[in-house]
């Protein structure tokens, strides 16, 4: 019984809100160079490249471009720093454990500088990376800080008079490459497992968003890593990813990205040294929601999950499976609720959409024989808007095709690379919208009517990263999540991403797994 402002479920009952947390209003770009040894160098061909702010077009500043010498020389300290006897080798298990949790007691204290500066970099809403992609981040440093001292091999009877064990030992030097959508958030599940396991690492962050990557760089040299152990080359996929795809000194490479440039980087890693490749690609992700669902819950996780970050996910649920009875309420529900997303300005608290990120390069090829196009389309700056130019294609071709536009299905008129949420119904199986990933804002809502049905259709894709059913029946969930071909599949949720958990697809979607 709570009196007199007492506590009552946890909280004062005359106490107000935290009050939200607020971007910085001006924050100083402190770090763009290439981060090789704990120091900052310009790149050795005296290269940059600018990073834009998609929200309102502007360059926020220019980046050292890391090119193969670069990335040699990042090899180079990051094979010293992991070798017998370095430092970093020698080092307890439990001291590593410690500077992984320094590393993220130092995003705790960055976290609004490192917000702000995703959100003018990549254009999600600052809100958004505050509370997902920080707070990800830093649980991310924290569970893998816990199992430094907690690897080890297994001891086993053999035949005969013999003792036989095995032992853990780091990988080596791992290169990674991340995407722009999820820029620290990616950054950190690289780093952190590798770190973790004593490894040390060459990352590549995507040339779109370089910013908080270079900013992490500062504070993992604060945090007391020694030089070496991360090495940060920002630059373009055609050269500083496909040196570190191909690279003879590298002996694993992760990357998050299109399946596209995943094949030529599984390609370049056999045709090198024959490294480890791990590969968290596309998705064209179902979510199957039965008539017995709790249908407000489903149509507002489903909608999370299809507009969240502006639909920019390998995750986003753009496939939504409906059954018959139901069909209509959840259409009409969906309009509503996606009519009242708030687009604008990514630093105002109420924005909950924003822009679409320029085009990736990465996506051209990482071994492209005609790099100087690319850079003629970027001095031009005519390449900027190939992602979004897709996206509105791939809408045209849904109506083009006969599926019902609800809501959206054009760009923010005067607000550059803004697309509306945009909401499809009758959409049938064999259309471009129900097949390709879109990678924006766009859901498709289909009609089922049996089980067996909708598995087979929810199965018919080259992808198979996550998926989704919503129901009240405990037994057909555990059935059906059982019948999906996706690496996670979530029952009356979406999004639901943790640390403990791994993380990858089936089929097209990748190889090996995250986490």
């Amino acid at each position: 019984m709570a009196q007199n402002g007492t506590i009552e479920n946890g909280l004062a009952r005359n106490a107000c809100p935290p009050p939200l947390p607020q971007p910085v209003k001006i924050p100083e770009i402190k770090h763009t160079k290439i981060f090789i040894n704990n120091e900052w160098h310009t790149s050795i061909k005296g290269k940059k490249f600018p990073t834009i702010n998609p929200a309102t077009g502007v360059k926020i500043c220019d980046v050292e471009e890391a090119d193969k010498a670069d990335v040699d020389e990042a090899v180079r300290a990051a094979r010293a720093a992991g070798q017998r006897g370095s430092e970093w080798r020698l080092m307890d298990a439990s001291s590593r454990g410690r500077l992984l949790h320094r590393l993220a007691d130092l995003l705790e204290r960055e976290r609004a500088v490192l917000a702000t500066l995703e959100s003018m970099d990549t254009g999600k809403p600052f809100l958004h990376a505050f509370f997902v992609d920080l707070d990800g981040s830093i649980k991310t440093l924290r569970y893998y800080a816990g199992w430094t001292d907690k690897i080890h091999g297994k001891t086993m009877p053999v035949d005969e008079n013999f003792v036989c064990f095995t032992k853990h030992e780091p990988v080596g030097v791992c290169g990674a490459i991340i995407p722009w959508n999820f820029p620290l958030l990616m950054f950190m599940w690289k780093i952190a497992p590798a770190l973790a396991c004593g490894n040390t690492v060459v990352i590549k962050p995507a040339e779109q968003t370089p910013l908080t990557a270079l900013h992490v760089g500062a504070i993992i040299k604060e945090a007391g890593f020694p030089p070496g152990v991360v090495n940060i080359v920002p630059g373009f996929g055609p050269t500083a990813g496909a040196a570190i795809a191909s690279h003879m000194n590298i002996d694993k490479v992760a990357f998050t990205g299109s399946t596209e440039v995943g094949q030529l980087i599984k390609a370049a890693a056999a045709k090198s040294n024959l490294k480890r490749v791990t590969l968290e690609l596309g998705g064209k992700n179902p979510c199957i929601v039965f008539a017995d669902s709790d249908l407000q819950s489903a149509v507002e996780e489903t909608q999370k999950g299809a507009f969240f970050n502006q639909g920019q996910a390998c995750t986003a649920a753009s496939r939504i499976y409906v059954e018959e009875p139901v069909y209509d309420e959840f259409v009409r529900l969906s309009v509503e609720r996606a009519k009242n997303i708030v687009i604008g300005d990514p630093l105002e608290p109420r924005t909950s959409h924003g822009p679409q990120v320029s085009y990736s390069f990465e996506l051209l090829s990482v071994f492209s024989s005609c790099v100087q196009i690319v850079y003629v389309f970027l001095l031009l700056g005519q390449i900027d808007q190939h992602q979004f130019d897709k996206i509105l294609e791939l809408v045209d071709s849904g109506k083009k095709e006969g599926a019902m536009l609800e809501c959206g299905g054009c760009a923010v008129e005067d607000r550059g690379l803004f697309i509306h949420p945009t909401i499809f119904s009758d959409v049938k199986d064999h259309m471009r919208i129900a097949k390709e990933e879109i990678f924006g804002p766009v859901q498709c809502i289909m009609k089922f009517k049996t089980q067996e049905e909708v598995i087979n259709r929810a199965n018919s894709s080259h992808y198979g990263l996550t998926a989704a059913v919503f129901t009240r029946d405990i037994h057909r969930a555990m059935s059906v999540s059982a019948a999906m071909e996706a690496g996670t599949v979530w029952v009356n949720c979406y999004n639901a991403l943790h640390a403990q958990a791994p993380f990858g697809g089936y089929k097209m979607s990748g190889n090996g797994r995250e986490l």
